[in-house]
């Protein structure tokens, strides 16, 4: 690699402080420097720019972190548009259909569920993701979680095991506990890095949703939790008092769930386009928020509540429905999405994204970068829906824009 000198940002995000706790995010007439390490060497005023081997001038455009995607499940077959429209014509939304996607993955082949995978997250990286975490969830047998696994692997940054996702049809609930805190997690303990369970009406209890994580854990992974979709699941206060490195969903949330996300290190992620598509009420974002608590924004991309890759999409609407500001929903989509993702078992190769600055424009962190066919960041809310990703680099690599 070669070092490359970006300049003529108009505006440069960083990422480096915490929405109005310390110093500014956003820095003026910016220059920046890649290493040929493929990280930042250094960030400044244009007028101060150091040499390099080559240089790129964006000519007056918005440079920020690439997006990190921090829920998703990429690793599936089969359309579930049919259970979509039925669900716009008035019936609920419910964890059971997540059984026709199972058919279908465990029908599918190794080969084809990667590739799926992998022309899903070439759709993202064209929206401006730069970072992706993925779970296992639709094989719910050993032999398909493993297959899932190992797709998982070759296509994201990290991987969550999700075989607690439901119980398949025809299995005895306590054989089925028993099979994923025990084969089924030692068969794709080598390819993930978290313990995931959908702990809500109609899948897993608090106490077998706790039994899951407990194995997890003791296999040396990270937790996540899937709560409080549906209703009040216990899933917030579960994570907080495990230590969880996030709850997703937290549309319906006590006063109590509040107070304990705003006192813990658990991120609560916040996945607006399964809001929209499932007709729930938007997670309460600006609560959150204002009782200190940290979030981040996800796709949920998944066939059956979530089918997007755009987290522009979920920024736009974040601010212009759940009240946050730009900066806010950036934030979230960025850094604070980073930060839901820590805590991960290191297996092999797979990056620490807080140790390795994912979400941030600093100097060490990786070249993970975004160039927005706008002068600032407000486009992404201003001008929703418009397709602003003019560039994206990824560790340090400018990548090929196509999906």
């Amino acid at each position: 690699m070669t070092t490359e000198l970006i300049t003529g940002i108009a505006e440069l995000t960083t990422q480096q402080h915490e929405p109005g706790a310390g110093g500014p995010n956003r820095l003026r007439d910016a220059a920046l420097l890649i290493g040929d390490d493929g990280r930042i060497a250094w960030i400044g005023p244009a007028h101060r720019a150091p040499a390099a081997d080559t240089r790129t001038d964006v000519a007056g455009r918005a440079v920020l972190p690439g997006w990190v995607d921090s829920h998703t499940h990429l690793i599936f077959a089969g359309d579930r548009s049919a259970e979509f429209e039925s669900r716009l014509a008035g019936r609920p939304y419910a964890a059971g259909g997540i059984q026709t996607t199972v058919t279908a993955t465990r029908a599918a082949t190794a080969e084809q569920l990667e590739a799926g995978g992998r022309r899903l997250r070439a759709e993202a990286e064209v929206q401006g993701t730069t970072f992706v975490e993925t779970k296992t969830g639709y094989g719910l047998d050993v032999a398909t979680e493993l297959r899932s696994a190992r797709a998982a692997a070759g296509v994201a940054d990290l991987v969550s095991y999700l075989g607690a996702h439901v119980v398949p049809v025809g299995v005895d609930r306590r054989d089925y506990l028993d099979l994923v805190t025990g084969p089924m997690l030692d068969a794709v303990r080598p390819f993930v890095q978290f313990v995931d369970v959908f702990c809500e009406t109609g899948a897993f209890d608090v106490d077998e949703s706790r039994e899951v994580l407990a194995a997890g854990r003791a296999a040396g992974l990270g937790l996540r939790v899937h709560g409080n979709q549906l209703g009040e699941s216990g899933g917030v206060a579960l994570a907080v008092d495990l230590g969880a490195s996030s709850v997703d969903h937290c549309n319906h949330l006590s006063a109590a769930d509040v107070d304990a996300l705003a006192a813990s290190s658990t991120v609560a992620t916040l996945l607006p386009a399964c809001d929209l598509s499932t007709r729930q009420p938007f997670a309460p974002a600006r609560r959150l928020l204002d009782a200190g608590a940290a979030i981040a924004l996800a796709t949920n991309c998944n066939p059956g509540s979530s089918y997007t890759t755009s987290m522009p999409f979920c920024i736009a609407t974040a601010v212009l429905q759940m009240g946050l500001t730009v900066e806010e929903a950036v934030w979230a989509a960025t850094r604070g999405a980073a930060l839901a993702l820590r805590g991960g078992a290191r297996t092999g190769d797979r990056p620490d994204p807080v140790a390795d600055g994912v979400g941030q424009v600093v100097v060490g962190g990786r070249a993970d970068l975004q160039v927005l066919d706008a002068p600032s960041v407000a486009h992404l809310a201003y001008r929703p829906g418009v397709p602003l990703v003019s560039a994206v680099w990824r560790h340090g690599v400018r990548r090929r824009l196509s999906s």
